[in-house]
C-alpha cells in the first residue's frame, strides 16, 4: 500500500523559524523532523512513499535525495496552478500516483507511531478510516463525532464543546474520496477542506473512526520542538 505525506505548507504557527526553512525540515535533535516520520513509515512496512511538497520545495528535494532517492516528490505548486489551498489539495496531487487503489494519507507535521501506521496499512475493508485521539485541547483541532464505529461529522476547531476526540490527520482513503472532493466548495476559511469531503462520505456510512493505540505528536508550534526532543530522548 502507498502512503502519501502532505508536506507542502510553510508552517506559519512556527513563526520566524520557517522564514527560511519548511517546518517539516526544522531540526529536532540535529535531524530534520521529517527524518523521524519517514523512519517510522519505513519500520511500519511501507515501500512506496509519496511526499507532496510546495514551500521551498528545493530544500525538501535535497533532503529526500540524501535520505532515500526512491521516495516520490510531487510539487503541489505545479499541479494546482489556480492557487487553491487546503487539506484536500495533497490528495488531488497524489491522484495519478495512487491510481485506483486505496492509500494512506498523513500530515507531514505530525509524528505517528509505527504501531498505528501498521494498523492502518493492514485494513482490508472498503471503508475510509480516520484516526482519532482524546485530547485535552480539542478546540485547536478538528473534532470527530461518531455513532458507534462510524463517523457522523468532523467539526473544525469548534467554538462550543463538541467532544474531545480529535482528528489526527491519519487516514486510509479509498478511490471514492476523489468524487467526494469534486463535490465540495471553498470553505469559510478560504480552503478546499478534506474534512468536507469526508463529511459527505460519512452521510453514507462509508467512514469509520479508529482510535490511535500509541503516541501522536503535533509539530506545529515552536514549543512542540522541545516536546518531541524530550520524547525521542526518552525512547
Amino acid at each position: 500500500m502507498r502512503i502519501v505525506v502532505a508536506a507542502a505548507g510553510q508552517g506559519t504557527r512556527m513563526q520566524e523559524l520557517t522564514k527560511e526553512t519548511p517546518k517539516h525540515l526544522l531540526p529536532v535533535l540535529g535531524k530534520p523532523f521529517l527524518f523521524y516520520l519517514l523512519e517510522n513509515i519505513k519500520q511500519a512496512g511501507f515501500e512506496e512513499v509519496i511526499v507532496i511538497g510546495g514551500y521551498k520545495i528545493e530544500q525538501l528535494e535535497n533532503f529526500l535525495k540524501s535520505y532515500d532517492p526512491e521516495i516520490v516528490l510531487v510539487n503541489q505548486n505545479k499541479h494546482i496552478i489556480d492557487g487553491s489551498y487546503g487539506s484536500a489539495i495533497p490528495v488531488l496531487c497524489a491522484r495519478y500516483h495512487v491510481l485506483e487503489e486505496s492509500f494512506i494519507l498523513i500530515s507531514g507535521d505530525n509524528l505517528y507511531s509505527v504501531t498505528d501506521l501498521k494498523k492502518f496499512r493492514e485494513f482490508t475493508d472498503s471503508y475510509v478510516h480516520v484516526a482519532g485521539l482524546s485530547h485535552e485541547n480539542p478546540e485547536r483541532y478538528g473534532v470527530l463525532q461518531a455513532e458507534g464505529d462510524f463517523l457522523k461529522t468532523i467539526i473544525e476547531k469548534p467554538v462550543a464543546p463538541a467532544g474531545n476526540l480529535i482528528n489526527t490527520g491519519l487516514y486510509l482513503l479509498t478511490k471514492e474520496i476523489f468524487p467526494a472532493i469534486g463535490k465540495i466548495k471553498i470553505s469559510s476559511r478560504g480552503e478546499l477542506e478534506l474534512t468536507d469531503a469526508l463529511n459527505i462520505m460519512a452521510k453514507s456510512k462509508k467512514v469509520k473512526v479508529e482510535k490511535l493505540a500509541d503516541y501522536w505528536y503535533d509539530f506545529g508550534r515552536p514549543e512542540d520542538i522541545k516536546k518531541i526532543e524530550n520524547f525521542l530522548n526518552e525512547h
